[in-house]
């Protein structure tokens, strides 16, 4: 029989009084603690013998309420590995003693998080961190009101306690009799995340929030923005030739992302020259300094202008990229693309450029007969139909490789293949796939190389 300590002076509103024994286990002690804590009060000295945790523990009800009634943070209940915790807290409150239920819960939480990590603290912090949030919103054009404030604080600190919960301090605080030991314990790790949400508010502009802090590149589906995640991996470094016209695209987009006037930029030449390679390496090279690419189909056009009210206020800087670009006469799509570009009463953000790749230098595709027909005003209209390219403030042109560009591109892409071939027949087997595939082109220099890695070409 061990020794009982003495009751505590008066009891508490959040449960019955407690007295402790020097054989109690920390856990609740803890939750010893965690009471005065809650309750304003300063806590007698425990017996002693164990140590205390210098971290507040609420009992099984708070832990669900407070997880249910996240306000600022509501998006992390729409987190899988979060609404498990949930469905566990749930079923823990409902039942404590249904070791079926609680087990099965708590499988299914742990299942769930070892997909990502092991480690329940990191995984929280990083969610905490990238959602989407009013006030991070709110932040991103003014102050954050005074009632937003003070609810991101609270949840803060509860979401910083919430990153140093373990199973065995869940089930001591259901009152669980089963402890399920066979099942896994995941790891936690104590974080500040007032201070860590602080820096991350302070980088916003380059970081991002939501599926901005998640991903890069973008397409557009109904209207809405979906991340792509698997995005071309290209590089601007494995790209050789063309240094000179990459650059000016290269000088755009840094003003863009210094919050500089930007040009829209088209990018024109003939097939196979890297013009929609330029403008994904370029997304991938500038992703870190606040970069986020949008790919926009041509049929989309006509959402552009709700997209950009969207993107307006975000802190990161957008490349709305349009590849391939043509239109027809009497395409619907050629005016929507004008007013875009300029000409919409709206104005245009400076957080969003349009980079567009083309093989036409005039956009519109037009016939003789186009030329020939009855329109009394015929210079007028095709003055109008011209007058697209001339809306984008830089116009980038990428022409076929010469003999001697060609040769540059072909011996540095061997390099990064690590093609090992005498030189002169590594040029004489280019030069003949060349003939075979159209021309030359650095794309036909990429598709001979990896043959060449492949075994294909001997």
């Amino acid at each position: 029989m061990t020794e009982r300590a003495r009751p505590l002076a008066k009891p508490h509103k959040l449960s019955d009084r407690i007295t402790l024994t020097k054989s109690l286990p920390i856990a609740v002690q803890r939750l010893y603690r965690a009471k005065f804590a809650l309750s304003g009060a300063p806590a007698p000295a425990l017996p002693k013998g164990e140590p205390i945790i210098e971290r507040d523990i609420m009992n099984l009800t708070e832990w669900n309420a407070r997880l249910h009634g996240l306000v600022i943070f509501r998006a992390l209940l729409d987190d899988d590995v979060i609404a498990k915790l949930v469905d566990l807290t749930d079923r823990m409150a409902a039942a404590p003693q249904s070791t079926g239920a609680v087990c099965d819960a708590a499988a299914s939480f742990e299942a769930a998080l070892f997909e990502h990590t092991t480690n329940f603290g990191e995984y929280l912090s990083a969610a905490v961190l990238e959602a989407e949030t009013v006030c991070v919103r709110q932040a991103a054009v003014s102050k954050v009101p005074p009632v937003l404030q003070t609810a991101l604080d609270n949840e803060l600190d509860f979401l910083r306690q919430l990153c140093s919960l373990t199973l065995d301090e869940l089930l001591d605080a259901a009152g669980a009799a089963d402890k399920l030991p066979f099942l896994p314990r995941w790891e936690t790790k104590a974080i500040d995340l007032h201070a860590a949400y602080a820096q991350r508010m302070s980088e916003v502009g380059k970081k991002g929030y939501g599926m901005f802090a998640k991903h890069h590149v973008f397409t557009v589906e109904n209207g809405q923005l979906v991340p792509v995640r698997y995005p071309d991996p290209q590089r601007l470094d494995e790209l050789p030739g063309y240094e000179q016209e990459r650059e000016k695209v290269i000088a755009n987009t840094r003003a863009l992302l210094a919050g500089m006037p930007a040009n829209n930029v088209l990018l024109y030449g003939d097939a196979g020259t890297g013009k929609s390679s330029t403008v994904k390496a370029i997304a991938n090279e500038f992703a870190a300094d606040g970069l986020r690419l949008v790919e926009v189909k041509k049929n989309q056009l006509y959402q552009i202008p709700d997209l950009m009210d969207k993107l307006a206020a975000n802190p990161l800087k957008f490349i709305l990229f349009i590849d391939d670009l043509s239109f027809t006469a009497n395409d619907d799509n050629f005016a929507a693309l004008k007013a875009i570009l300029e000409g919409s009463v709206g104005g245009r953000a400076r957080n969003i450029a349009v980079y567009a790749t083309s093989n036409r230098r005039h956009l519109i595709k037009e016939t003789l007969s186009d030329r020939t027909g009855d329109d009394i005003h015929e210079a007028d209209t095709r003055q109008e139909l011209m007058s697209l390219s001339d809306r984008f403030g830089l116009t980038v042109t990428f022409q076929r490789p010469e003999k001697a560009r060609f040769e540059v591109i072909l011996t540095e892409l061997a390099k990064q293949h690590g093609i090992e071939m005498p030189h002169d027949e590594l040029l004489t087997k280019a030069e003949a796939f060349a003939i075979r595939a159209g021309g030359r082109s650095p794309r036909v220099a990429k598709q001979f190389i990896e043959q060449c890695a492949a075994g294909v070409q001997k």
